[in-house]
This record gives C-alpha cells, structure tokens and sequence, in this order.
C-alpha cells in the first residue's frame, strides 16, 4: 500500500489536479486547518492502549461509563426560566410532560448580579432573561410540585449561587426530603465570570473562598449534587475557540482543584462531584476531539498531577449545550438545522447531559412550540438515528483520532502557560484571558465580513427576513415580584433576619465555612439583595480594570 506522502505526490501534484482544490477556508473554529485525508500514517506516535482504551477505563476518552448510552441515555435537560416564579414553574410542568428527564433553571440578570427584584437596577429586567428569585418564598412556588428526589435540577447562578443553592435545600428540607436523595447541580463558576460573563459582585480571591465552602460543605449534606459545573459555554460565547474554551476551562478546574486542596480538604472526597459544561459549535468533528480531548486531559492531571487515587476523581462528567452565539437571527428556521448537528456532535462526543438551544433563541426566549422542538430533535437522536448503539462509534478514525491528540496538545499548552504566569487569578488580573479571546473572536468576524467563512443567511444564500412568533415578557411580572417581596418582608421574623445576616457577615469576616448560614438565611426569607449586600460590606465590590 502506497504512503500517503506518495498519495499525495500522485493525486495532489499540479499535472495531476484535474479538479484542483476550490479556494475556501479549511480551518476549523480553532484555526486548525484539516489535512485532505488522514491515514495511519498520522498516528505514528499514537497507542491505542494509552491514548484510548475502553469506555469506563482510564483515560476515558471513549466515555466515562463502560456502556454509555446502551445504558442511560444523556439527561435531556433543557435550559428554561423567564418571568415570575409561576410561569417557570408551568413551563418546568409542560417539559416532564413532554419527556424531558431533567430540569436547567435560567434566572434573571437581577437575581445573577445579586440584587432583589425592586431594587432600582432591576428596574425592567425583572423575567426578561429567566426567572425572578428574590427568596425561598420565590422557590417555593418555583418548584411546586416537582420532587427533588426524583427529577434532577441545574442552576446557572454564580455570585449569588451560595444564597440560591441554599433556597433550593431550604425548600426541599420544608418538603421533608432526605437531603441525601436529592441530585443535581448548581453552577457555581465564579472564575468564568471574570473571564467572559462579567456577571461578578465581589473580587477574585473571596470569591472562590465562597466556591470551595461548597466543596467542604457539599459532599457532607448532599452526596449526590455537583456543587460546581465549570462552564467553558460562556468563554466559547464570549469569543474563544474550541482550544481555548476547553484550556481555559480546565485551567478554572484546576484552579478549584488547588484552593481546596490549600483547605486541606480530601481531593478523592471532593473532585468526584466536579462537573463541567461545554459549548457546541458548528464544527463537527472539532466539537467531537474536544469533548474525548477533555475527559482525557482531566483524567491524566487529576491522576498524575494532583494525586487523586480514586477513579471516580478521574473522570470528567459533562453537560452540553448547543452553541447559542451561532445561531443568527437571520432565517431563524435554518437553526433547527444548525441545533441538530451540533446536538449530534455532543453525543457522538459522549456529553452525560444535553440542552439543545431554539430555532428562536436570536430574537427572543423560546416559545414552547421552539422549546419543544429543541426537545423532538435530541429525541430523534436517541431513538431514530441509531448512534446510541455504539460506544464511541468514532473510535479509531484516523481523524477524529489525530484531531483528539492536536487539541490536547493545544489546550496543555495553553494551561501549562497559565501556570507559569501564576494561575488563573494572575491571568485574569492581567487581562491575559480577555486579550486571547478578543483576538480569537476579531478574526472570526473579520473571516465573516470577508466571506473567507460562510454563514448560510448571513454572509450568503441571503433572502428577505422571516418572521417567526416571539415570547415577550408582561411587565406586569415585575409589579407581582415587587408584591411577593413586600409581604415576605412584612410577615417574615424581623429578629431571625437579623441574627442570620449577622451570622453571615461573621463568616466573612472569620473565614468560615459560609453554607451553614446561607440556608438559616435562606429559612429565615432573607432577601438575595440582603446576604449580596452584607457581604459586600467584608469583600467590597469588584471593579475590572481596563485592558488595554
């Protein structure tokens, strides 16, 4: 059999390009630019034994469980919250009837920056980019009727997550659960806010001293919650690449990783509840690599680097999301199309979790219709298409295997600079994550506005604009918030308040472990607003220098 230098010589010499190779931009999202084909020749170097092995084994780049969805299908957990509590909830009710295994709370920029929903700064967005919550008497009706023993749920909260996790435990233990059975996930990705988000309260160092009194505290009360999702979707939607959302998210990782364990907490009894969210772009096959790129990064550095001794630690559990940022406002139905391949990517990737973003996400929240489409598309994956059949089905492609080994290497060497330079405080102090992410995303646009990348409707294939029905938000929403919060301070116990924000601020002040008294907080109706703004008075509030 010939060499593929010498296929390449034959087919792809001047004399022999009878269709020579059309003029368009080859690279991937990272840069990367693909080969015409991939033999064994490429994977000279790769052993199949230490680079891939079998699914449920080190370094799991086939899957973190041995059958994976010949097993348990990924949790169909859909990304859902908009306007007050009682309309999130009776959304949360029509996706479990709809068949979906999990439930993906989206709160209001309000609540994510800490602030009640009559505070003047909240004045028009209360319900606009999720739902209001202002107190337990808001998570209360938010999950009514819903069993936190049975249906797993995910907030993406991150300054107040401490306070929200709290109401969340608080309404459970008034439900007379067993902390011990209730699952699920709260986001709690501080670092990422300060590279990408921007949605922060207080500086770097004190809060992440807040992420790790979930770790100490987590695993003790509620052995079945990730008390961390480290979120690379944010940093992908801010700009980055594929490399460097998978880099940089694993550098935040790690960073956690390291503060606990200056704690002194036990890696083998906290890093098993670490989990991880990823964004999933249009390039296919890029998405793939990224995810088995991931695990196995993860696996090696949490065995060989920080000394975990129990596979569990080892293994790198992922929720998805299809990318939103790609998802034009422009033919918006073509996006149906777009949601559905990347969907395919984060399974055939082996995602544990899935939220597949609507066809209308540009323009507006999702409808229900939108919303139940997004649904309808992952289950056709999982039940029409087959490829939950086999573990891995890629496995072994010379591509998909070579493009695995080249965004590892890309992303050590990006985490492996991030040590030098400090960690990720220092880098986010000096702008390094900003500057990196800029440059990432000006070149993408300029290769848009130059056509040298084709977005189907946008910069090509253009016709006249669709309309589609839009979701808007009564802004009578915020008047009903604004009532709720008055009789909850009204009939709430004015000395229990003020004894559990005292012992809040004694925390900050002391340095102690924080969850004890968020959740007397939380049961005594403190407001959000009131714990943001006692510990604003230990911490101060962060301000981002300018990079210039």
């Amino acid at each position: 059999m010939k060499s593929k230098n010498e296929w390449m010589q034959s087919v792809y010499s001047p004399a022999a390009q009878k269709f020579p190779e059309r003029k368009y931009n080859f690279k991937n999202l990272s840069d990367m630019e693909p080969e015409p084909i991939y033999t064994a020749d490429d994977l000279k170097d790769w052993d199949a034994e230490r680079d891939l092995g079998y699914p449920g084994e080190f370094p799991y780049t086939r899957g973190v469980q041995p059958s994976v969805y010949r097993g348990k299908l990924w949790t169909m957990r859909m990304f859902a919250g908009f306007g007050s509590a009682e309309q999130t909830n009776e959304r949360f009710h029509a996706l479990l009837k709809a068949g979906q295994t999990g439930l993906s709370t989206a709160f209001d920029l309000p609540t994510l920056m800490g602030y009640d929903s009559d505070h003047p700064f909240s004045k028009g967005e209360v319900g606009k980019c999720g739902v209001a919550v202002s107190s337990l008497a808001d998570m209360e009706i938010l999950f009514q009727g819903i069993d936190p023993t049975q249906v797993t749920t995910s907030m993406t909260i991150n300054s107040p997550a401490n306070a929200i996790w709290a109401m969340y435990i608080a309404n459970a233990q008034k439900q007379g659960k067993d902390l011990g059975q209730v699952g699920g996930t709260i986001q709690n990705d501080i670092l990422k806010e300060f590279i990408a988000q921007k949605e922060f309260i207080y500086p770097p160092a004190p809060s992440v001293k807040l992420v790790i009194d979930t770790f100490e505290w987590g695993p003790k009360v509620l052995p079945k919650w990730n008390f961390i999702s480290v979120s690379g979707y944010h940093i992908r939607e801010a700009g980055a690449t594929g490399v460097q959302e998978l880099a940089f998210t694993l550098a935040d990782g790690f960073h956690y990783v390291e503060k606990a364990l200056e704690r002194g907490l036990n890696i083998d009894e906290f890093a098993p509840r670490i989990s991880f969210f990823w964004d999933i772009h249009n390039d296919f096959f890029e998405e793939i690599a990224k995810l088995r790129a991931a695990r196995r990064i993860w696996a090696r550095q949490m065995r060989d680097h920080y000394g975990a001794k129990n596979p569990r630690s080892w293994m790198l559990r992922t929720h998805s999301q299809t990318a939103g940022v790609s998802l034009p406002a422009q033919q918006p139905l073509n996006n149906i199309a777009r949601v559905a391949i990347q969907a395919l990517a984060a399974v055939l990737g082996g995602t544990q979790s899935l939220h597949t973003d609507s066809f209308d996400e540009a323009l507006a929240l999702p409808t229900e219709e939108a919303a139940t489409i997004a649904l309808r598309t992952q289950q056709i994956i999982a039940y029409e298409t087959g490829v939950a059949g086999v573990v891995d089905p890629l496995a072994g492609s010379y591509y998909v295997e070579k493009l695995t080994d080249d965004i590892e290497a890309a992303a050590m060497g990006y985490i492996e600079q991030i040590r030098l330079m400090g960690g990720v405080e220092a880098g986010i102090d000096s702008g390094f994550f900003q500057l990196e992410m800029a440059e990432a995303a000006y070149r993408y646009q300029r290769e848009v506005e130059s056509r040298d990348r084709i977005v189907v409707g946008v910069n090509d294939f253009v016709q006249d604009a669709v309309e589609v029905p839009i979701q808007l938000i009564d802004p009578q929403v915020e008047r009903v918030q604004e009532a709720r919060l008055a009789q909850v301070r009204r009939e709430r116990d004015p000395q229990r308040v003020q004894a559990a924000l005292d012992a809040l601020r004694d925390t900050a002040v002391t340095g102690a472990n924080s969850m004890p008294a968020f959740l007397e907080c939380a049961h005594a109706y403190c407001t959000l607003g009131e714990q943001m703004d006692i510990l604003k008075t230990v911490y101060g509030e962060y301000v981002e220098p300018a990079i210039v």
